[in-house]
């Protein structure tokens, strides 16, 4: 709907000469027969800010601007009481002040989480979709992106630790779609992270020692992509049937014995297989190592929460640097294996080949989610080790030292085992 404003040729009578007080008087839209008052036009409230589906008119600013201010990084929520700011509570869904005490629920989730299309969101980001301003300091020793608070230029990495003091850079990202709020305190990670070390085979005695005095863990959001997938995929390969023969020879004591030779007939094969994909997540920044965050699963996506910035209170985040397409390609990588499991099984037979594969990818979407980390890094012996903690599930996954003295004991015990086996089987 289209909504053109007049504004008056003369200035009230209590304007000033200098000032700017012309307001808009009357407004014409599309299929109406004259010029109305702002408060007749449909759509349109009596301050002359428009309605969800009208654009607003204010003042004298153009017909037609956007009603949604462009966000700008972060938002605080000063608590009623004693003007702190509230943090998110893990596990409570509400808002506590760290000062008075007092607690404040976090907004409802509205709509639900919904699925992308893949290529047409890959246009609009290309042509500049609507995205968020984000202040982010890279740390010079691990190389993260870390997100600021508003006028925050000093703190420390959440990756490694490394303190840093330096103006912040501003980025336009993508504004998450979902969040996984944390669920896990920060003393219950802790005390996951400990029971984690015990566990641990071959790790030095001190360690276990060492790690009752880690007190210190940060609380992080993971940025990842899902990915929904239709696949068809065509294939050339070779099924294998086995068939055995009669075999005659000569045993070390000179007699004639026979057994069953295995053979393998192959025969072609060429198909068209059909495998749909759902919430293929990937990390969406390379920051941490892969195969840490990859084991952090599963998490609990059914329980995904519409995005509120209410949840990041008191947390830090890091925006992807793995792109949308980036991103589809890994989790191409991940669909593989489920791919060459249904060609085996539609070539069937004893053993199968594939030589060739095609595969396409049609009604694909995406989300842009943060998954929730507890996050620490821990010195022993001159040595950082980094360790996580799922938030949701309390899944420890992180780097540790060994003990070589136990793992050399246990070589030469398997060793000695070994050899006084031999022994005795040739007594």
């Amino acid at each position: 709907m289209t909504i053109t404003a007049r504004i008056p040729s003369s200035k009230p009578a209590n304007c000033s000469p200098t000032a700017r007080c012309r307001t808009i008087d009357l407004a014409h839209y599309e299929g109406a027969a004259d010029w109305l008052p702002l408060k007749d036009v449909p759509g349109l409230r009596v301050d002359g800010s428009a309605t969800s589906d009208v654009p607003p008119v204010l003042g004298n600013e153009p017909v037609g601007k956007s009603k949604d201010p462009e966000k700008s990084g972060p938002a605080t929520f000063p608590c009623t009481g004693c003007g702190g700011d509230l943090l998110f509570k893990p596990g409570a869904a509400k808002m506590e002040c760290p000062y008075c005490g007092a607690e404040v629920d976090c907004p409802a989730p509205t709509g639900e989480v919904l699925e992308h299309d893949f290529e047409s969101q890959l246009a609009s980001l290309e042509s500049g979709a609507t995205t968020t301003v984000v202040a982010e300091v890279n740390c010079d020793a691990c190389g993260a992106n870390n997100q600021l608070d508003a006028n925050q230029t000093s703190g420390e990495c959440a990756f490694c630790g490394t303190p840093f003091v330096q103006q912040p850079q501003t980025a336009n990202v993508l504004r998450p779609q979902a969040v996984l709020p944390f669920a896990v305190t920060r003393e219950e990670g802790l005390g996951h992270f400990r029971e984690w070390i015990k566990g641990l085979w071959f790790a030095p005695n001190k360690l276990k020692q060492f790690a009752r005095d880690i007190s210190k863990l940060k609380g992080l959001y993971i940025p990842h992509w899902t990915y929904d997938s239709d696949t068809t995929t065509d294939y050339m390969g070779q099924r294998g049937e086995h068939y055995y023969t009669t075999e005659h020879y000569t045993d070390s004591e000179g007699r004639s014995q026979t057994r069953q030779v295995r053979h393998t007939h192959w025969y072609p094969a060429t198909g068209r297989v059909f495998v749909d994909f759902d919430d293929i997540l990937i990390p969406a920044s390379d920051t941490l190592p892969r195969e840490y965050v990859d084991e952090l699963e599963p998490w609990d996506l059914p329980q995904l929460t519409p995005y509120a910035d209410e949840y990041l209170s008191g947390f830090q985040s890091e925006s992807y640097t793995t792109d949308l397409r980036a991103g589809f390609a890994l989790a191409k990588e991940k669909m593989a294996p489920d791919i060459d499991s249904k060609i085996r099984w539609d070539i069937g037979g004893d053993e199968q080949r594939i030589l060739s594969k095609t595969s396409h990818y049609q009604n694909i979407t995406f989300k842009y989610i943060l998954l929730p980390v507890w996050i620490s890094a821990y010195r022993f012996k001159d040595r950082n080790f980094q360790f996580l903690v799922n938030a949701r599930t309390g899944e420890v996954q992180g780097e540790r030292p060994y003990s070589w003295i136990k793992i050399t004991l246990l070589v030469i015990f398997v060793l000695a085992l070994i050899g006084t086996i031999v022994h005795f089987a040739n007594q």
